[in-house]
């Protein structure tokens, strides 16, 4: 944990905080080992990044006085991440690496070889998400959370949503066997799509090539999802 990140509610006022969160307290004591006196590095979800001195710190509640936290938070990634619905383990991963690497739009999609048990997994829970999004947030020194959005029909999202999300947007399709080379250094806004394990089935693919995606491939080896996942980003951005 890079970052102690509050929620507004924690805040008692301007100048003092209090966590009694037990995970973010267990961290306090048997990872950073903190004392009181320490200065450590927080941020307040959606706002601001600074500094806070460790008043207290108890089983039960950690106190801070806060210093001005008016640093902004790292720039987010300019792309829209249309993933499709990985097994709920690597759904966990996969969402606190995103997130880390500044990815603020998220669309979990159903497609054919997406296991239809999948979207009655625990880890789809908002609360469970939201758990996820934030030990990314926390990882990255970041404070905005990311949004997640769910789409259980592929042809669905392919017609009424897909479109709008393109516009003013470049569309990249990463699936195996496609013409391009993942472009590197991309500064203008995307929408990246990305198949489960087996990826995309060929109808799949001509449908977001219809709408006008373009195809692009990370070389002859099959990657897990989180690796591509990840590999893709670094390369794009």
């Amino acid at each position: 944990m890079n970052l102690i990140l509050l929620n507004p509610e924690e805040i008692q006022h301007e100048q003092f905080a209090c966590v009694r969160d037990p995970r973010r307290l267990r961290h306090l004591h048997e990872v950073h080992r903190a004392r009181p006196g320490d200065t450590l590095t927080l941020g307040v979800m959606g706002n601001g990044i600074g500094r806070g001195k460790l008043v207290q710190l108890s089983d039960s509640a950690a106190e801070f006085q806060l210093e001005e936290l008016t640093t902004p938070p790292p720039p987010p990634l300019p792309v829209h991440l249309v993933l499709a619905l990985p097994r709920p383990r690597m759904l966990a991963r996969s969402l606190e690496h995103v997130t880390a690497l500044g990815v603020k739009e998220i669309t979990l999609l159903h497609t054919r070889r997406v296991e239809k048990s999948y979207w009655q997994s625990p880890e789809l829970d908002p609360g469970k998400i939201h758990d996820h999004l934030v030990l990314g947030l926390e990882q990255a020194r970041d404070t905005v959370l990311p949004r997640v959005n769910l789409a259980k029909g592929f042809r669905p999202f392919v017609e009424e949503r897909l479109p709008a999300l393109l516009e003013n947007r470049r569309g990249l399709v990463a699936h195996p066997g496609m013409p391009q080379a993942c472009p590197t250094g991309l500064t203008e806004p995307c929408v990246l799509l990305i198949g489960p394990e087996g990826g995309f089935i060929p109808y799949e693919v001509e449908r977001l090539l219809e709408a006008g995606c373009e195809g692009i491939h990370l070389g002859p080896r099959i990657l897990r999802v989180e690796t591509a996942v990840v590999a893709l980003l670094a390369r794009l951005f």
